[in-house]
Parts: C-alpha cells; sequence; structure tokens
C-alpha cells in the first residue's frame, strides 16, 4: 500500500521510528506525527503543556464540583465582596472620578461535568447522578478510546514477549 499521503503532510519517518504515524490526542490538535515512542500521545512539546494545562482545569473542576470545594468557592467570594466593599468606600473618600460600569458579558455555565479528553473544556451536564458518561461527545469518545486500545494491544506484545524470553530460559537443556 502506498503511503507517500502520510510523508506528505508529517514529513520523512526519523531515523529509529518503528512506530506508525498517529494523530496527536489533543482536542483542536490533532495533527498526524511520527511518535518517538510507542506511548507517546502528543506531537509536540506545546500539546503536552496544553494537556498539562487541562489536566490542573479538570482537577479544579471536579473539587469544586465536591461538597467542600463549593464551601470554599463561597469563603472566596465571600472575601472577594468584602475587597470590593472596602475599596468602594476608599474609593468614595477620594476626589477620583468614577469610571462606568463594565458591560455585563455572557456568563459561561458552570454546571456540568469536565469531559475526559485531553484539550476539551466542554462541560455537560449528566443524565442522572450515578452515571457513567465521561465524554461530551462520540468524537472525544473514539479519540481517547482508540489510544487506550494502541496502549493495550503494545502491553499484551510485551507480555507475550517476556513470557517467551521465560520460557526459552527455563527449558532445561536437551540432554538426549
Amino acid at each position: 500500500m502506498d503511503q507517500s499521503h502520510f510523508v506528505w503532510h508529517i514529513g520523512e519517518r526519523p531515523e529509529g521510528c518503528l512506530h506508525r504515524p498517529r494523530r496527536c490526542l489533543l482536542k483542536g490538535c490533532e495533527r498526524l506525527f511520527w511518535p518517538r515512542h510507542p506511548r507517546s500521545h502528543y506531537c509536540s512539546e506545546e500539546c503536552r503543556h496544553a494537556a498539562r494545562h487541562w489536566q490542573r482545569w479538570r482537577g479544579s473542576q471536579r473539587y469544586r464540583a465536591t461538597e467542600n470545594g463549593k464551601q470554599q468557592r463561597r469563603e472566596q467570594s465571600k472575601r472577594y465582596r468584602e475587597r470590593v466593599r472596602e475599596r468602594q468606600a476608599a474609593s468614595a473618600d477620594g476626589d477620583s472620578p468614577c469610571e462606568g460600569q463594565r458591560i455585563a458579558s455572557e456568563h459561561e455555565d458552570f454546571s456540568g461535568w469536565p469531559c475526559d479528553r485531553p484539550g476539551c473544556y466542554k462541560l455537560f451536564a449528566l443524565p442522572h447522578e450515578h452515571s457513567c458518561k465521561r465524554f461530551c461527545s462520540v468524537a472525544c469518545r473514539l479519540a481517547l478510546r482508540r489510544v487506550l486500545d494502541r496502549e493495550a494491544r503494545y502491553r499484551a506484545r510485551r507480555r507475550r514477549r517476556r513470557c517467551e524470553r521465560v520460557t526459552k530460559r527455563a527449558r532445561p537443556p536437551d540432554s538426549s
């Protein structure tokens, strides 16, 4: 089969690369790249950093969904409102001109559960409390499934090779 279309998109295969080209897992990137390691998920350092940023965002979203997280957020908002009141009182004492009110922006809906695909910042509503839904769309689910299936095949190959090596070593020499 002719694979010249891969070369046009992602360049020649790097020396020592034994793996097939694959798509970057980060949502929004999804470029083809030559992996340097069998378990490589991202095409570049920027995508890896973006995935780390997404992991921190998802962690904070999940924490804020807990009762303790909601309590912390209420206390944080309370402290902020107190600081705003203090600033307003301090500016009322001075003769500085008042600034106009900022135009109200569209408020994002923060009620929801974050998607499990790296780089996907969509929040979705769970159908019920004990739902197993983890992705905002079928495309996100399939992208992560593709990676997990590939890693499972990689682990199975390594296990088979390890077992073959152990059985070769464990056999006693033929004395006939």
